[in-house]
């Protein structure tokens, strides 16, 4: 595996980085502390009793560190895909390592697209509870207040959504900052309560958990379904490693953010010993009168930094799911000229709006959000998991024993916190597998569409050597120019060249048959963006390669062959485009509703056009249909 370019940084650079990360990459699980020791007790299953506290306090602490200090932070931060991370990188790793073994490399495609599914069920979930749960500090400063709470989240999230369009760079710098004050809060909120009672420290003990699930094993398991909400966020370690690669995450988190959460965590159950009642909301009764009103404006902030990172992954997720093909293209707009990864998609953005609402107005509160999250996000972790495996074993060729205890320990551990979250089905954990399985379904039915519709084409094509060997036998009219065709599979006569030969009976004076490729890794350069073929009578035939993190741009590829006797005059230059009307019909293909799904999907796909940056004056468009 390829080690990222940051890790060569200076040590300012990487200074740099690391408070970035902050931001962006610890903003969810550093918003925890909020909710996850309340939840814990807040449903009346888990009394607040000396020994449970001090046996949730020891669950958390070793939670954290099992989960994100040893199994992100020190396995998964290693499994890099060309210097990107997240669960669409991993599925790229993981199907290329089994890559000779076709049903194996089926499962694991379905397994990772259930696991990206789902992933947008949390990014519902997150957004609503962290800034309802920051919100709901009102209700301590001030319990008449109750009836704001509501009105004021939906306001704070609506706000969020619509600045999306113009994009985060001018506050994304004040990320950081505003999330190193967070941490550096946490710190000062719990020490103080740590020093007042010292003995909580006894839960750092590993004995106190196990012994918690010796007393009371059923309470501990259902107790395990809040416990997981202090690592929620640990995704997104793994999923931000292609901005600021492993080196900033890792100091981060072992320097500034566990130090911070254990303390919070800490204060926050030494308080419980000394006042089992403030169990009502830890976190803000925590801190002394005075400074609980300005703790709901930082939570506030803070949690609306924790929604944007979780926003800006749902945007650069879709954008690697449609370079891939899992879904259909979408307007993607770049929000900044210098970043560009710093991305705003309409439809995600305001279709993610519209569930969160949902979610706030249906379940009303954090304590009922809370159940809702943590299947999503135990079932992407047991994900990961399973990939990892499979990249360890077969990609880097590890003994088996050895791959089998690594990812064996860390998946029972995932599969024991997601079947304690599976009691939470009907509370509200149904919400995001609901929108996730809505999602699994879109991406299914693009995939097999996509590939059905291919096969139909392909069946019907005509291969482009022997057509233009026959089509210059009786040369037609040459006309001056070059004509570019984009062709969806390479070698075959594009049906945009045999329409205008039929209706125009010409053919230009040079002639491109462009092939766009997307592959399984990131990146690609331009030292490898560009193959040519000469055909013979002014014809190529190029392909062109671009990563599932490459920006598609034809007239910038093609701006390569310059030199190499092909000419490309801007202003000369037509690009010819088959633009194709899916028709379902009964038969070997999916089910008619699901056809009709697709045929919809492609109907309203973003345009082609507009995907591969090409000349909006300079595009021919001819259709053509074709029976699914």
């Amino acid at each position: 595996m390829s080690a990222p370019h940051h890790e060569s940084r200076s040590l300012p650079a990487i200074a740099t980085l690391t408070l970035a990360a902050l931001g962006v990459v610890y903003g969810d699980i550093g918003t925890s502390p909020l909710y996850a020791l309340k939840e814990v007790f807040h449903a009346g299953h888990v009394p607040a009793s000396d020994d449970n506290i001090l046996g949730v306090l020891s669950l958390i602490f070793w939670t954290m560190t099992t989960i994100v200090s040893l199994k992100y932070v020190l396995l998964i931060l290693r499994a890099d895909n060309n210097g990107e991370g997240g669960l669409i990188a991993m599925l790229a790793l993981a199907t290329t390592a089994v890559k000779d073994r076709p049903t194996l490399r089926r499962v694991l495609m379905v397994v990772g697209l259930f696991g990206t599914a789902v992933f947008y069920g949390d990014g519902v979930i997150t957004p609503a509870i962290s800034v309802l749960s920051a919100v709901e500090g009102l209700q301590v400063v001030a319990p008449g207040l109750h009836d704001l709470v509501i009105p004021i989240t939906l306001l704070v999230l609506t706000a969020l959504f619509a600045v999306q369009r113009f994009g985060t760079g001018g506050i994304g710098k004040f990320f950081g900052p505003i999330t190193l004050v967070w941490f550096f809060v946490l710190i000062a909120l719990g020490l103080p309560h740590i020093l007042a009672n010292p003995d909580v420290l006894v839960a750092l003990n590993p004995a106190y958990a196990f012994g918690f699930f010796v007393a009371q094993p059923v309470i501990a398991f259902i107790a395990l379904g809040a416990v997981v909400l202090c690592v929620t966020g640990g995704e997104a370690l793994y999923a931000d490693m292609g901005h600021f690669g492993p080196l900033p995450i890792r100091i981060a988190w072992y320097g500034l953010v566990m130090p911070a959460l254990v303390v919070n965590y800490f204060g926050q159950g030494a308080m419980l010993l000394a006042n089992p009642e403030a169990v009502a909301n830890p976190f803000f009764l925590m801190a002394p009168d005075w400074a609980r009103l300005p703790l709901v404006f930082l939570s506030t902030a803070a949690t609306v930094i924790a929604s944007q990172a979780l926003i800006s992954a749902a945007f650069s997720v879709t954008k690697q799911a449609i370079q891939l093909g899992i879904l259909p293209r979408m307007t993607v707009r770049h929000t900044s000229v210098r970043d560009t990864g710093q991305i705003y998609v309409p439809f995600i953005n305001w279709t993610l709006y519209a569930f969160i609402v949902l979610a706030v107005a249906l379940f009303k509160s954090s304590s009922n959000l809370a159940s809702a999250y943590g299947i999503a996000v135990t079932l992407d972790m047991t994900i990961t998991t399973v990939m990892t495996f499979y990249v360890i074993r077969y990609g880097w060729k590890y003994p088996l024993a050895l791959c089998l205890l690594a990812t064996g320990f860390f998946f029972v551990i995932d599969i024991t916190f997601f079947l304690s979250n599976t009691l939470k089905l009907l509370a509200g954990g149904w919400f995001p597998l609901v929108i996730g399985a809505g999602m699994f379904l879109l991406m299914l039915t693009w995939k097999q569409g996509r590939s059905i519709m291919q096969h139909r084409v392909r069946d019907e094509a005509i291969e482009l050597k022997g057509f233009l060997e026959a089509v210059f036998v009786s040369p037609p009219v040459r006309v001056s120019g070059t004509a570019v065709f984009l062709v969806a599979d390479e070698g075959l006569a594009p049906n945009a060249l045999m329409h205008n030969l039929k209706h125009n009976k010409v053919l230009h004076e040079h002639n491109l048959f462009v092939h766009v490729r997307h592959h399984e890794v990131p990146w690609i350069g331009f030292d490898k963006r560009l193959s040519m073929e000469p055909l013979g009578h002014d014809c190529w035939q190029v392909s062109l390669n671009f990563g599932f993190k490459n920006d598609p741009d034809v007239p910038e590829a093609l701006r390569l062959l310059e030199g190499r006797g092909v000419p490309l005059d801007e202003m000369d230059t037509s690009y010819f485009l088959s633009r194709d009307t899916v028709i379902p019909t009964f038969g070997d293909g999916m089910s008619m509703w699901r056809e009709k799904l697709f045929a919809s999907m492609h109907r309203n796909a973003a345009d082609m056009a507009d995907f591969l940056n090409l000349p909006s004056n300079r595009i021919v468009e001819l259709g053509a249909k074709v029976e699914i």
